[in-house]
C-alpha cells in the first residue's frame, strides 16, 4: 500500500514473471519471510500503484484462476476450505485484522478466514517506504504487512482488508470507483469502503469454488 505520490518497487512485475513463467503463481516455499526486496521472487501487491501495473495485476488473477482451474478439474471433490491467519506479528492492528476476516467471512462462502497461530499466512507490521502490501501466491498463502504511515493516511480497515484480497487471488484495480475495496487508495484517502463489491465476491467464489487449501499451485 502506497501513497499516489511514492514510487513503485518493481517487486511486483518481477514476482509476475517469475510466476508466469512457471505457468503458475509462486507457492509457499517462494514467498519470501520479511518485508519484500526489490529483487525477490514473490507476488507484491502494493495499496496504490500506476497505470502501468493494470497488466501486471490483470496477469496475476489470471495466472491464479488458470493455476485454480487446472487443480479444480483434476480434484473435482474437494470441498471449501478455512484458511487461517497468524496476526500475532501486527498486534497495532488487532482490530482491523479481526474486522476484515469477518468482512471477508460475511461476503463469501466458499473460503473462511480464522485465526490460529502460525497460520497459513501472516499479517506484519512497521515502516516501510512503500507503504502496505501482501507477499502472496493469491490463494492463501504469504504474508500482509501494513505500514504504519500509510494506515494513518488511510482508513485502516480498509487498507487491511484490501491487502487480505490479494491473499484471497485478488489483483488490483486502482483506476476503479471507491466502492471497489481493490481500487485501493486510487479514490483518494477520503474513501473509507471496506467492503468488497459484488464482482469482487464473486470472483473470490470462483477462485475458491473448490478450496483447494494445501495444494500447490
Amino acid at each position: 500500500m502506497r501513497s499516489p505520490k511514492t514510487a513503485l518497487s518493481a517487486a511486483l512485475g518481477l514476482g509476475l514473471v517469475a510466476a508466469l513463467a512457471a505457468t503458475a503463481p509462486a507457492t509457499a516455499s517462494t514467498v519470501s519471510s520479511s518485508p519484500t526486496p526489490q529483487h525477490a521472487k514473490v507476488t507484491a501487491a502494493a495499496y496504490v500503484g500506476s497505470a502501468a501495473e493494470k497488466a501486471d495485476t490483470k496477469a496475476f488473477f489470471e495466472a491464479v484462476m488458470k493455476s485454480v482451474k487446472a487443480k479444480q478439474k483434476a480434484r473435482p471433490g474437494l470441498k471449501a476450505v478455512t484458511v487461517t491467519y497468524d496476526a500475532s506479528a501486527a498486534p497495532t492492528f488487532k482490530s482491523q485484522i479481526a474486522a476484515s476476516a469477518r468482512i471477508w467471512n460475511s461476503a463469501v462462502q466458499n473460503v473462511k478466514l480464522q485465526e490460529g497461530s502460525g497460520g497459513d499466512f501472516q499479517y506484519r507490521e512497521g515502516d516501510d517506504a512503500r507503504g502496505s502490501y501482501a507477499s502472496t501466491d493469491g490463494h492463501g498463502r504469504g504474508f500482509v504487512f501494513l505500514d504504519y504511515k500509510q494506515n494513518q493516511e488511510y482508513d485502516s480497515t480498509r487498507v487491511t482488508t484490501h491487502e487480505t484480497g490479494h491473499v484471497l487471488g485478488l489483483p488490483d484495480h486502482y483506476e476503479g470507483p471507491c466502492s471497489e475495496l481493490m481500487s485501493g487508495g486510487g479514490p483518494g484517502p477520503s474513501c473509507t469502503n471496506s467492503q468488497p463489491d459484488q464482482n469482487e465476491r464473486a470472483q473470490v467464489n470462483q477462485l475458491w469454488a473448490n478450496g483447494l487449501k494445501g495444494l500447490r499451485l
